[in-house]
C-alpha cells in the first residue's frame, strides 16, 4: 500500500511536515506564558506544564505518523477514519478533560489574548491545500475551501494580533468578528470532508484520501480539534475582558 503522498514533490512533504512542527511549540509557548505569571498559585508544582504539553502533543504526532503507516486511514468511511482515531478522540479531550482543571482557567485567565490569536498564523499551512490541488491529489473545492480560508485567517490574524496589543478603538469587537469567521472556516473544512468523502463511498472515487497518508494526515488529525478549541478560548477570553 502506497502510505506517502507520492504525488507531490518530496521537497512539498517536506516543507509541510517542517511547517506542522511550529504550532508545538507556539502551543507551548503561550502555556508557558501562562504558567509564569505571579497569580499561578503553586508554580513550583505546575512548571513542568509546558514539557508535559510538548511531549503529549510531540507523542500524538507520533501516534498519527504509526497510524498512518498502517494504512488504516486509507478507506473511504464515515466518520472518516482519521477523524474517528485521531480528530474526534483528540476533542474529547480537549473538551472533557482539559476545559475542567483549573489550572486550564488560571492559564486562560493569565495569558494574553494576542497570543492566542498569533498561534493561529500556523493556518498558513493553508497554501498545501493549493499546491495539493495543483498536483492533482486534492479535489478543487476542497482545496479551494480549506486553503483560502485558512491562509486569510492565517494573515488577519497578525493584524487583529496587533490591534489587540495596542488596545485599539473596537479591537475586541473586530476580534470577535475574526474569530467567528475562523471558527466558521474551520467547520466549514470539516463539513466539506465528510461531503466530499460521502461522494467518494457512493461513486467509488478518491475523494480526499490523499490526505490520509504521511506527512499530510497530520492536518485532519490535529488541526479542526486543535483549531476548535482555539478558537473556544478566544471566545472565553473574550469574555473574561468584558
Amino acid at each position: 500500500m502506497d502510505i506517502f503522498a507520492n504525488s507531490v514533490p518530496l521537497w512539498v512533504s517536506i516543507l509541510f511536515f517542517a511547517c506542522f512542527l511550529v504550532p508545538i511549540f507556539m502551543i507551548v509557548r503561550v502555556v508557558k506564558q501562562g504558567v509564569n505569571q505571579p497569580t499561578v498559585d503553586n508554580i513550583n508544582r505546575i512548571k513542568w506544564l509546558p514539557t508535559f504539553v510538548f511531549i503529549f502533543l510531540a507523542a500524538y504526532y507520533f501516534y498519527v505518523i504509526l497510524m498512518s503507516f498502517t494504512g488504516i486511514f486509507q478507506v473511504n468511511t464515515l466518520p472518516p477514519r482519521v477523524l474517528l482515531f485521531t480528530a474526534i478522540p483528540l476533542a474529547l479531550f480537549y473538551f472533557l478533560f482539559v476545559f475542567r482543571t483549573k489550572m486550564f482557567w488560571k492559564i486562560l485567565e493569565n495569558v494574553k489574548l494576542s497570543d492566542l490569536i498569533r498561534i493561529h498564523i500556523f493556518r498558513l499551512v493553508g497554501v498545501f491545500f493549493i499546491i495539493g490541488w495543483s498536483y492533482g491529489i486534492l479535489p478543487k473545492s476542497f482545496a479551494f475551501i480549506g486553503g483560502i480560508g485558512d491562509i486569510f485567517v492565517a494573515v488577519t490574524a497578525i493584524f487583529v494580533a496587533l490591534l489587540v496589543d495596542k488596545k485599539a478603538k473596537y479591537h475586541k469587537r473586530i476580534t470577535l468578528i475574526w474569530n467567528i469567521i475562523g471558527f466558521w472556516d474551520i467547520v466549514s473544512v470539516i463539513i466539506s470532508a465528510v461531503y466530499i468523502t460521502k461522494q467518494a463511498i457512493e461513486n467509488n472515487t478518491q475523494g480526499i484520501l490523499e490526505m490520509t497518508k504521511f506527512p499530510f494526515s497530520l492536518i485532519p488529525a490535529f488541526a479542526p480539534a486543535t483549531i476548535l478549541f482555539l478558537h473556544i478560548c478566544i471566545f472565553k477570553k473574550l469574555k473574561m475582558e468584558k
